[in-house]
Formats: structure tokens, C-alpha cells, sequence
């Protein structure tokens, strides 16, 4: 027995292994394949996959102007031209930055000692974008102000969290049908991809077309228009072809097992791109490339919060406030709903039965505090995040996953420069091969009934194509409410002699939501508080008998689900 062995066996028999219910620790249900040194590695190949939002963040949420501004009559809408106004923004970017660290770092280590999952939190992609530029407006040109936006991200956290207390996200979640739920997995995978492939996060092997939308790139950067589109040099970019060399060995590592494979493919290109006489050089001789091989090179940097901690401004007597509000709400609630449910799946710790997963009470009320949190420190909304999935697929099971990327978002607190140095191209190919490993349950679909075929495609195809986890489920739910209903209400009409032919094949959508009633969805410790016994809709499966589910009297928990061995090695 090595060390590491050693190590791992010593790490699963104390407190802490038994709390986080690693292989060996004698745990009542126990996470199988969990050891602590595959958490550990885990845990760093997702911050590592998802440290390029340090300076995503703070660079788009900087574009909304912050708390910076300046006299609009003499120096513009944008303030362009005002050196001061300059300044401040220069500023708000590295309270941003700080920002985006510490709460990406109190988020994550929140969810994996409380819900025990390895699914990551941080300021969530396209959720800040519509913060910066929709709401906000570019340097605050939108009809609300960065501090009443901020109210309002806070606003929709204290929703969240009433409710998730009450069980009511829980029963938004089971209301979406699996094949949906299936189908958002492999969507996220295709999304996920996608960004891989692209240059803003990946490695730039597609671009924008005015013709196409999307086509072929991969041409250097001096060859890119305003709108990332190659003028010419197809696939003659040095940093493509660094990046698909990056997916070639990564999917030549995992074909051998190798442990870490991910993590060594993107620290591989990495260090291979940070020296500047090269043709695939992150910082190239050009002003912003010296801005930030001048930020790289002071390593070890720490900025407190200036102007960001604390700004809110409760006015809600606009209507853009409430817009913008309810458009936080919905979107942030499919959005994460939909990664949470697709990493479980991923992970292998999805009860087929009750389509829920170990912790998901606790997962949601961890989710929506940190929103409001995170509103504090000057960030949009939180969310669970896809390259959680990195982390999954090198083997991490439990929440010290999460907490190692916690971890990691605190040291990158004093090491910024270096975290947010990875180029995307870096990243990019550990995006790609998650997006194909989360492809594997897409068979699992019930492709035989249109009725249920059919929107699980449509939301495999609108996640990526619409670019919103959320409005990939909304086209979704609403395709497969439509021809469902329609099929549902000629049935009823015609007292079942209208029916499509293989209408037995469809999955029994209405009978699974309705097995446990509302109350199987209230957290075990609310219904203990006022005096009653948890339901689970495990019980409704071995009782058949809707009326005992709906009761008080029912006695057990959801049931908790582990990976078998045979599973894990199946996936991995």
C-alpha cells in the first residue's frame, strides 16, 4: 500500500470522511469510488475549468461602469472621454476581481460541507452579460443603476431561498419530465462544447459568419473584425492548432485512465502559452497584451473591495426594476435547476425512481443565499456551473470536490494574475471532452413516443443554439405541454378511441408527479419542526397507494443513491 493509499484509507475512517461519506469511512450510505486524494485532484481540474470567470466577470461587469461616474453633458453618454471615469473603472475591475473570488470561494465551500455535492458556484456566464448590458446598460447608459440592479439580484436571492425552504423549487424540479431532464444534460454537453470550440473561452476553431452565423475559423487574432469574425487565414492560428493538440492528448490520456488527465492537458497548454516570442503566446506585444503580462508577472497580488461591498439602492418604483427582477428569477432558476439536475445525472447519483438527488434541498437553499450574498460584494446572480462536469468526470463524488475549489478561489485571491492567465484555449479542450461525456445518457431518452421524443430534441438543440440553459427548458417544457395536452385532451374526448398507436410507449409523466403529493417535496427537517414525519415518494413506489403517500404517517427519507462500482467504471 503506497502513501496515497494510506492517506486515503487514514482520510475515510476520521470525522471527515464519514461526513462526506468516502469509500471505506463505514458512512450509512456510502459514496462509492469516493477516495480523498481523487476529490482533491477533482476539485482543482474544476476551478481550473472555470477560473477564466476571475477576469470574465470582472471584465463585463466592469462595462456596466459600476459605481463610477462623470458629468454625462460634458463628457458623453459612456463618459469615453473622461479620465477620471477611466480611472474608476480601472479600479472597479480589480474590485470585481476580488469580488468574483471571494464569493465563488464562500459559495463553493458552502455547498460542499452542506449539500455534499461536487458542483461548483460562481457569478453565472449570460446571467452577468444581461446584468451589464441589458439592465445596467453599457457604463450605466440603461434605465437602471448598478445599485438598483444589485436590489434587485438580492431580491431575487430572498425569493429563492423562501422558495426553496418550502419545497416549492423542489416541486418545480420533479414537474419537469425526464426526458427533458435527460435531454438538458446532453444539451449542457453541446453547450459546453460549443463554448469550447469558440475563441472567447475556447479554441477558436468556430467563429462568427455574417452569412452562416457560425463557421470554420481558427485564424490569428490580428485576423479577427470587431465581431470575432475571420477576414482571412483560416486554421492558421497558432492557438487553434495548440488547442486541438490540448484535446488530442487529454482524449489519448483518458483513453489509458491516466489520473489527472484533464488537469495536465490544460496546465500542458498553459505554460506553453505564457511566454511572450511565440506565435501562440497569450500576451502578445500589443497594449492589452502588455497589460496583462504586466498583471501576470506580479504573482502574488491582493486587492481589498472599494467600491463595490455593500451598494444597494432600494428603490423599486420602476418597472424596469421588476423586469429586470423577474428576469433574474426565471432564468437563474432553470439555469441552475437544469446544471444541478444534468451534473447528478452525470455524476451517476440521480434517483431513476424519484428524479431527485442526494442533497438537492440543501443544494438549492445554498444557491439562493449566495445570490444574496453575493449581491453584497457587487456580483449578478450565482449559479451552478457546467465545468463542474470537469471535476465529475476525474472522479469527484462528494462536496470536498467543492471545497477544494473553494479553496482554490481563496488562493486566487492573492494569485490572481496567475488564475486568471489560463488562456481559453487552455480550457477549451477540457470543455469539449466533458461536453462528449455528457452526451452518454442522451439513449436513455424515450425516443420511441414523438410525444416525448421530440422536445427532449428541441431542448438538446435550444440549449446551445439559444445560448441559455433556461430558454432551451422553456421551448422545451412549452413543445412538450402542447402536443401532450393536445394528445391527452383528444383522448379524454373521444373516451380513449382516439389514441396514437404506440400511445402505451409514452413515459407516465402526470402519475409520477402526482405520486407523494405536494408534501413529499417539504425538506424532512421543516415537516419534523411542525411535528410531522417526512414523506418520500420512494414510499408511494412500494405502497402504490396515492392516499398513504399523501398522508402524514409515511416514515422514511428519500433514499439516498451510490454509484456502483460497475457504473463508475462504466463511465469513466
Amino acid at each position: 500500500m503506497g502513501w496515497i493509499d494510506t492517506l486515503n484509507a487514514f482520510v475515510a475512517r476520521s470525522t471527515v470522511g464519514r461526513w462526506f461519506r468516502l469509500e471505506g469511512s463505514g458512512a450509512k450510505v456510502e459514496r462509492a469510488g469516493s477516495k480523498f486524494s481523487i476529490e482533491l485532484r477533482a476539485g482543482l481540474t474544476t476551478f481550473v475549468a472555470m477560473a477564466y470567470i476571475i477576469s470574465t466577470n470582472a471584465l463585463i461587469l466592469t462595462d456596466s461602469g459600476g459605481t463610477c461616474d462623470c458629468d454625462r453633458e460634458l463628457y458623453g453618454a459612456t463618459c469615453a472621454t473622461d479620465p477620471a471615469y477611466t480611472k474608476c473603472l480601472q479600479g472597479l475591475k480589480l474590485d470585481l476581481i476580488t469580488a468574483t473570488c471571494a464569493i465563488s470561494c464562500l459559495a463553493c465551500i458552502l455547498m460542499g460541507a452542506l449539500a455534499n455535492l461536487p458542483i461548483a458556484l460562481a457569478p453565472g456566464m449570460g446571467l452577468n452579460a444581461y446584468f451589464a448590458y441589458t439592465v445596467v446598460g453599457y457604463h450605466g447608459t440603461g434605465k437602471v443603476s448598478y445599485r438598483n440592479a444589485l436590489a434587485a439580484v438580492c431580491i431575487e436571492g430572498i425569493i429563492f431561498f423562501v422558495l426553496s425552504l418550502v419545497g416549492l423549487r423542489q416541486w418545480f424540479a420533479r414537474l419537469i419530465p425526464v426526458s427533458l431532464k435527460t435531454a438538458t444534460a446532453a444539451g449542457i454537453g453541446i453547450y459546453l462544447s460549443f463554448i469550447g470550440l469558440q475563441s472567447a473561452a475556447g479554441i477558436g476553431l468556430i467563429t462568427g459568419s455574417p452569412a452562416t452565423l457560425v463557421e470554420l475559423g481558427g485564424c490569428p487574432p490580428q485576423y479577427r473584425d470587431a465581431n470575432n469574425v475571420c477576414k482571412g487565414h483560416h486554421m492558421e492560428g497558432g492557438p487553434t492548432w495548440l488547442g486541438i493538440l490540448g484535446l488530442m492528448l487529454i482524449g489519448t490520456m483518458l483513453l489509458y485512465r491516466l489520473k489527472g488527465a484533464i488537469l495536465i492537458g490544460i496546465a500542458l497548454v498553459a505554460i506553453i502559452s505564457w511566454p511572450r516570442p511565440t506565435s501562440v503566446t497569450y500576451f502578445p506585444y500589443t497594449p492589452a497584451g502588455t497589460d496583462a503580462f504586466n498583471f501576470f508577472k506580479k504573482v502574488v497580488t491582493f486587492h481589498p473591495i472599494e467600491s463595490t461591498l455593500n451598494q444597494f439602492h432600494w428603490d423599486l418604483s420602476s418597472g424596469e426594476v421588476w423586469i429586470a427582477l423577474v428576469t433574474f428569477l426565471y432564468v437563474d432558476i432553470l439555469d441552475c435547476t437544469g446544471t444541478m439536475f444534468s451534473m447528478a445525472k452525470f455524476g451517476g447519483y440521480m434517483d431513476e425512481r424519484t428524479q431527485d438527488f442526494e442533497g438537492s434541498s440543501m443544494a438549492f437553499l445554498v444557491d439562493s443565499s449566495s445570490i444574496a450574498i453575493g449581491s453584497a460584494f457587487g456580483c449578478s446572480p450565482l449559479t451552478a456551473f457546467i465545468e463542474s462536469g470537469a471535476g465529475i468526470a476525474e472522479g469527484g463524488r462528494t462536496g470536498i470536490t467543492t471545497i477544494v475549489t473553494g479553496v482554490m478561489f481563496f488562493i486566487a485571491l492573492f494569485f490572481a494574475p496567475i488564475f486568471a492567465s489560463f488562456p481559453p484555449w487552455a480550457t477549451g479542450p477540457a470543455l469539449i471532452t466533458v461536453g462528449s461525456m455528457m452526451m452518454q445518457n442522451v439513449v436513455q431518452i424515450n425516443w420511441k413516443y414523438i410525444g416525448d421524443g421530440l422536445p427532449a430534441f428541441i431542448t438538446i438543440i435550444m440549449i446551445p443554439f439559444g445560448y441559455s440553459i433556461g430558454y432551451g427548458l422553456i421551448a422545451g417544457i412549452g413543445s412538450f405541454i402542447f402536443i401532450n395536452s393536445s394528445v391527452n385532451l383528444i383522448h379524454r374526448i373521444s373516451g380513449g378511441r382516439i389514441a396514437p398507436p404506440n400511445y402505451a410507449d409514452r413515459d407516465d409523466w402526470l402519475g409520477f408527479v402526482t405520486r407523494g403529493g405536494f408534501k413529499s417535496n417539504i425538506p424532512p427537517w421543516i415537516m419534523r419542526l411542525f411535528g410531522k414525519q417526512p414523506v418520500s415518494i420512494g414510499d408511494c413506489d412500494e405502497s402504490n397507494n396515492s392516499d398513504m403517500c399523501a398522508s402524514n404517517d409515511t416514515n422514511s427519507e428519500l433514499k439516498e443513491v451510490t454509484v456502483s462500482r460497475d457504473q463508475h467504471a462504466r463511465q469513466f
